[in-house]
């Protein structure tokens, strides 16, 4: 081995290189930091005119997919075009809008988090780059790294509404947004003309009030309350999920959502008028074995509340099997 000790001039040029190198290093990240910075106060920009960014290709990949970036992003990709069709579309927006406005104007605001849109017909290349076929979709694209699985919302599952996606949000983020929804006014009206309508007609019938006692005035109610709260309109207005599914490609309407665990608003819809269908046909055969009529009308009433009873419930039976895959039981339809 060579122990001849180093010369000056090794030494100078070791001490040159290891300059070069922590200038550069230093440069890059300095270059870095500027690119971050301009990145960040464009965001900030957008947003403090609108609270959602529309981005076409070029914004999405300078400003979601190229790094560097300390800062997450929730994009929806979407169809709002009137071409595309898409109700769903539209619906999701609403609730989106309401989410971003809710944060922009928050105390607890900052540059840790942005909200972006991408149209379909303004950025179809960003959907052909995802491999994407749906929408509306969300997807959380992190601070660090690429969007792994919980990244991407659970829309058939968890529905659109705001406070679901604010929870979703907070998961991926711990960026908790208190969803504020601008006042609607629509509830309480109609709820103010309905007491004053039943106020009016008690008022006109004042000397008579025997209708208050009317058996089958309250059995009516009774029977439009159960199908509201049977047919899942209490779970639609906790989940806020879509009131069907288009598919973009085929263009097929889908009614009834082919998962356990989620459903349309027209399916609650379907199912409501298939519980009237059969509750009708009891009714129908009580009134064949126990009224007073002759047994010829007695007759027609019994077959007709057969027949309801026996189709409604077949299709209820259909739809349920359609949900729960592997339900061994059906009646006249599979």
């Amino acid at each position: 081995m060579n122990n001849v000790p180093r010369t000056p001039s090794d030494i100078s040029f070791w001490f040159r290189e290891v300059a070069s190198w922590y200038w550069y290093e230093k440069g890059s990240l300095w270059v870095l930091q500027m690119v971050l910075s301009e990145k960040v106060s464009q965001l900030m920009e957008w947003t403090n005119k609108r609270a959602v960014i529309r981005m076409n290709g070029d914004k999405f990949r300078r400003l979601v997919k190229a790094p560097p970036r300390n800062y997450s992003v929730i994009v929806m990709f979407t169809a709002l075009q009137p071409h595309r069709q898409c109700v769903v579309c539209k619906q999701a927006d609403e609730e989106y809008q309401i989410l971003a406005h809710s944060w922009r104007f928050s105390s607890a605001f900052t540059n840790k988090i942005f909200f972006a849109m991408v149209d379909f017909d303004e950025g179809s290349d960003v959907f052909q780059l995802l491999n994407m076929n749906s929408a509306p979709t969300f997807i959380n694209f992190p601070a660090k790294g690429k969007p792994k699985r919980g990244d991407t919302y659970e829309l058939q599952v968890r529905g659109f509404a705001a406070e679901q996606l604010a929870r979703w949000i907070a998961d991926r983020t711990d960026v908790n947004i208190r969803v504020i929804r601008p006042p609607n006014y629509a509830g309480p009206l109609m709820l103010g003309i309905l007491l004053i309508v039943i106020g009016g007609l008690v008022y006109l019938r004042r000397s008579n009030l025997d209708f208050l006692a009317n058996k089958n005035g309250w059995a009516f109610l009774a029977l439009c309350f159960v199908f509201v709260m049977t047919s899942g309109q209490m779970w639609n207005h906790i989940r806020g999920p879509p009131y069907a599914h288009k598919n973009p490609h085929t263009g097929q309407v889908n009614y009834i959502h082919g998962s356990s665990q989620a459903q349309f608003v027209v399916e609650t819809h379907i199912v409501l008028l298939f519980n009237v269908g059969v509750t009708l046909g009891m009714i129908f055969l009580h009134e064949a074995a126990t009224s007073a009529m002759d047994i010829g009308k007695r007759k027609i009433m019994g077959v007709v509340g057969i027949g309801l009873v026996v189709i409604f419930f077949s299709w209820l039976l259909s739809v349920f099997r359609s949900k729960y895959h592997g339900y061994p039981y059906s009646f006249l339809m599979s």
